[in-house]
């Protein structure tokens, strides 16, 4: 069993003030996997403050000098890839090439990318005789969840680096044992001490002490809306800028022109990617009613397909969900759907067959989905797609916008100008077109309830960037 009970600050391995030790579970087997210790606000306090202390000489180095010292990140990730990525596999459940091939890849993605574009990022302009700079905002908090624990620490902590940033992160108490490896990679790689700092805790206490702190600059966030709008209100007497990446339920739009067999394959595949617990996954598959019968049919082959299982065994393409509290609000909601008289296509409440232990969830197809009901409304966060019938293409753009969510949308259609026809009315931050991924180059957030801000890519540089304006600069 791992003993992460330690905290990184001011570029030691410290005990916390107050012992307060959590159990990790592996959600597989639901065994203890790990201790760490909860932190206090003591802990935030220590941790704010070496980062502060921090900020006046990191925030002056070079281009060149972050440039080398991400490289250095890079290199030292690579050499704990392989553990990051077991790691994952354990605290949250990510079968074994998903752990690896996405869930590790994107962490090191980030870094690549930030140092790639630090390199020509103009931190200049000059107005006529006037000048505006970009400089680092100061001490940021950042708080980061279990569904992609190292994508959200990476996206965070890579462009806080590269612009001259300092910072205090919590990673999420359900899966922190990547978080913990993170933090090794930034202290081999020669960060300066007090530049990242880490802090186990919960949100009430930890995530508390950070947003309110009078010394933090900034707030980064990814979670749910829910916990999003605290934050938010912990952050306003201090008004600091709070940056959220939130909740989602994604239309994914399968126009009459669509090759339907590849549009849903895509589409039912996509939902069941690292078990649904994605916030941009496509939940919501709006399929033209004479259509839905042939759609469903597709659906539950592919549904059939899905090899549900130990996450650590060859061949496995779901694990469980990540926690009991995360099962057990599935299931619920499976059995809404049921109530609220949505057609059950494959899938449904219960553990999968042969299964007897473990957060495992049945992949599970709902269709004739009335939007109004909950599984339309709510994020579940688990492997369950409700397919909804529409008449014409004005009502599927209609039921697409009808969430107070607006992430990411999907539009599949074998006419290109017909597809971006339809992206271009979707209220999300993301759209996707018959499948194409994003690139760690591509700015991702979300409209309304789904946050503001962008990470990724030179997008995600602005913020944790302030503009100064320096008048008559060039006299």
């Amino acid at each position: 069993m791992r003993d992460y009970k330690q905290f990184y600050i001011n570029g030691e391995w410290v005990d916390p003030v107050t012992p307060n030790d959590f159990d990790v579970i592996n959600p597989a087997n639901e065994e203890v996997c790990a201790q760490i210790s909860l932190g206090s606000e003591e802990d935030v306090n220590r941790a704010v403050a070496a980062a502060r202390g921090a900020f006046d000489s990191f925030s002056r180095t070079s281009r060149e000098e972050r440039v080398e010292l991400l490289e250095s990140c890079i290199e030292v990730y690579q050499k704990y890839y392989n553990d990051i990525a077991d790691a994952i596999r354990e605290e949250m459940g990510a079968p074994q090439e998903l752990a690896a091939g996405a869930q590790a890849f994107c962490g090191l993605g980030h870094l690549q990318e930030a140092a790639r574009i630090l390199k020509t990022f103009q931190f200049e302009e000059d107005l006529g005789e006037n000048r505006v700079f970009k400089e680092p905002i100061g001490v940021c908090g950042l708080i980061t969840p279990w569904n992609w624990p190292v994508n959200q620490i990476s996206c965070k902590v890579a462009p806080a680096l590269a612009v001259g940033c300092t910072m205090v992160l919590k990673p999420s108490e359900v899966a922190p044992l990547s978080a913990y490896l993170y933090a090794k990679v930034m202290h081999e790689a020669g960060v300066p001490a007090g530049v990242f700092n880490m802090v186990n805790g919960d949100g009430p206490v930890v995530g508390t002490a950070l947003s309110r702190h009078p010394e933090v600059d900034m707030m980064s966030f990814t979670g749910s809306t829910r916990a999003g709008t605290l934050v938010a209100q912990n952050a306003a007497p201090t008004v600091k800028r709070v940056t959220q990446e939130l909740g989602g339920k994604s239309p994914n739009i399968v126009l009459d022109d669509a090759d339907l067999e590849a549009a849903v394959t895509r589409g039912v595949m996509h939902m069941y990617n690292n078990t649904g617990q994605s916030c941009n996954a496509p939940s919501r598959m709006l399929v033209p009613a004479a259509k839905l019968a042939e759609a469903e049919a597709i659906a539950a082959k592919v549904t059939a397909s899905v090899v549900v299982g130990d996450p650590a065994a060859e061949g496995t393409t779901m694990g469980p969900v990540v926690s009991e509290v995360q099962f057990n609000k599935i299931q619920d909601l499976l059995q809404k759907g049921v109530a609220e008289g949505a057609k059950l296509v494959a899938g449904g409440p219960g553990l999968p067959e042969g299964i007897d232990k473990g957060y495992f969830i049945r992949p599970t197809v709902f269709s004739d989905v009335n939007n109004d009901m909950t599984i339309a409304r709510e994020e579940i966060f688990g492997p369950v797609l409700a397919m909804i019938p529409y008449e014409d293409e004005e009502e599927a753009i209609r039921i697409a916008n009808d969430t107070p969510y607006g992430l990411a949308g999907y539009v599949q259609s074998e006419d290109i100008a017909h597809a971006r026809a339809v992206a271009s009315r979707i209220r999300a931050g993301n759209i996707h077109i018959n499948g194409a991924p994003g690139g760690f180059d591509v700015p991702f957030g979300g409209y309304k309830q789904s946050g503001n801000g962008r990470e990724w890519g030179h997008h995600g540089f602005t913020d944790f960037l302030e503009i100064k304006a320096v008048e008559g600069y060039g006299e």
